[in-house]
């Protein structure tokens, strides 16, 4: 289901994957992720994604009401505190989704799925 906003000409359409790569390229610039998961579900493997392909580490779904949900797979920088990232993460995204896509966030799930060190 794609994102909708009614202005005065007409409405606005927004795919879930511009949602997603915005959402991704804003969470790679907060302090203590190290970049998005993607996980292999054969083998449990969890991979680090390139800057290109950051939107398969998130899943965006839009509720009935027209909000956004956001899941991230992310990997963490080690040493860091992790309830710290996250509510950098959250606060982060919402505002700046938000303000990218005129819609309101319903919800940020975050699943940390790796820690790496930084050099």
């Amino acid at each position: 289901m794609n994102g909708r906003i009614d202005s005065g000409m007409g409405q606005i359409v927004i795919d879930t994957d511009v949602i997603s790569a915005y959402a991704g390229s804003v969470a790679v610039e907060c302090f203590g992720i190290v970049g998005m998961a993607a996980v292999s579900m054969r083998d449990g493997l969890v991979k680090i994604l390139r800057r290109d392909s950051l939107r398969h580490g998130i899943t965006v779904r839009i509720t009935p009401k027209n909000k956004i949900q956001l899941d991230f797979h992310v990997i963490v920088a080690y040493g860091t505190n992790i309830s710290a990232i996250s509510d950098n993460l959250v606060g982060n995204v919402k505002y700046k989704v938000e303000e990218f896509t005129g819609m309101e966030i319903d919800k940020i799930n975050i699943f940390v799925e790796g820690v790496r060190a930084i050099d």
